[in-house]
């Protein structure tokens, strides 16, 4: 059995429902049409915790992420009692970050003081515009002022390590529109900044019905050159596809994914990720709980799906994640997070490189190599992920050009 260490180990807690479905969303969130069954879905969550937590007995837990839907529409008092069950079910690191997603919509005053209490210590904030007409369009339930005062009480609650999450590309929004959302989160003080290009995503209403008035790709791309370099003026360094943060702040919960860490995934809907040494070699498995969350109310522990990764597939997944970071991954990641030797991908990514897609350098340090996107690869991250993908290649023009 290999002695490699396995990768790092976070926890991802899934709330499913919000007040309103976006008409953009994909997610696996419900409108609440009852009362929110606060206390049957924190027991479900507890119990769902202690049946996954023997998988990882003895593994370190550096982050945590309460995601949905809306975790915010749950008190602080039922956030701190799972909390206190995942520490009591799992070895949490010393230093451990716990995001909380919340909704400027639902946040009372007050309330991030007690997130905090309950052990909150980081906070992603849904944003989204500032632009009132824009919101509306996107169907938030909240407007620009509730965003600023939400901002207002995270800084007087000591939460200032907190994200705002950006959408652009939105309906009848303009390049300087877009520049002045950047302009209105940067004058909140965000850690971090996730600024998102609007998709239309199958399987949603804007993806059957897109809306009027969505900005032409040209005007796009000058919605994110300017915002872009506007953040890196204020001090917000790009690192990811998505994520600008400042000194030290970047997302410790996504930094985790995009190095194709490990994960448990709880909660309905929730998927996880997990590796182990076997004599053979590493084995990755996915997890993925039932969907419909009275589905997930009912069921028992043994009705988690489990898939194990084909050894084929590791490399498209590997990819999919580490190409998203600018600073792209280094050869003993790639050995320790999938256990295969990195002649497996060579070709492909030698290919890349000849393409100016991607680009290698080596580590003064250490002698290893490393490989990261281009500024062009980043363009078109769809069109290089699909090259590794088994058994279909083929170059960047055959392949068209989605945008990542």
């Amino acid at each position: 059995m290999n002695s490699a260490p396995l990768p790092p180990l976070a926890l991802y807690l899934h709330f499913p429902w919000c007040v309103a479905k976006c008409p953009y969303c994909d997610f696996n969130s419900h409108a609440l049409r009852d009362a929110l069954p606060e206390a049957a879905y924190v027991a479900a969550l507890v119990r769902d915790l202690a049946a996954q937590a023997p998988t990882v007995a003895g593994r370190e837990v550096v982050s945590v992420f309460l995601g949905g839907g809306t975790p915010s529409l749950f008190s602080p008092a039922a956030i701190g009692r799972l909390l206190e069950a995942a520490r009591a079910e799992l070895t949490f690191a010393a230093q451990v970050e716990v995001t909380l997603e919340a909704n400027p919509g639902t946040i009372e005053r007050g309330r991030f003081t007690d997130y905090r209490a309950a052990g909150v210590n980081r906070v992603s904030l849904g944003a989204q515009s500032f632009g009132a007409a824009q919101l509306a369009a996107l169907g938030r339930i909240h407007g620009p002022d509730e965003t600023r005062r939400a901002a207002e009480e995270l800084h007087a609650a000591g939460l200032s390590n907190f994200n705002l999450d950006l959408m652009y590309g939105l309906p009848g929004q303009t390049a300087a529109e877009a520049l002045q959302d950047v302009e209105s989160a940067l004058a909140l003080q965000p850690a971090h900044l996730s600024h998102y290009h609007l998709t239309l995503e199958p399987g949603t209403l804007f993806g059957a019905s897109p809306p009027a008035g969505l900005p032409a790709e040209d005007e796009v791309d000058t919605m994110l050159e300017h915002a872009q370099r506007r953040l890196a003026d204020a001090g917000l360094r790009q690192y990811e596809v998505s994520g600008y943060a400042r000194e030290g702040a970047r997302c410790r919960h996504n930094l985790n994914y995009w190095l194709f860490g490990d994960y448990l995934g709880v909660g309905a809907g929730a998927h996880g990720k997990l590796s182990a040494w076997q004599t053979d070699g590493l084995h990755v498995a996915r997890t993925t709980q039932l969907r419909e969350p009275r589905r997930y109310l009912a069921a028992a522990p043994k009705d988690l799906m489990r898939r194990e990764v084909p050894v084929a597939d590791l490399g498209f997944e590997f990819m999919m994640n580490a190409l998203r970071l600018v600073e792209g991954f280094g050869e003993c990641e790639w050995r320790e997070r999938t256990g295969r030797p990195i002649t497996d991908v060579a070709a492909t990514l030698g290919e890349l490189e000849r393409e100016a897609l991607i680009e290698q350098s080596v580590m003064a340090t250490t002698a290893e190599r490393r490989w990261r996107p281009t500024a062009r690869g980043l363009q078109f991250l769809n069109d290089v992920l699909v090259r590794f993908l088994p058994k279909l290649g083929g170059s960047l023009e055959s392949q068209g050009s989605t945008r990542g």
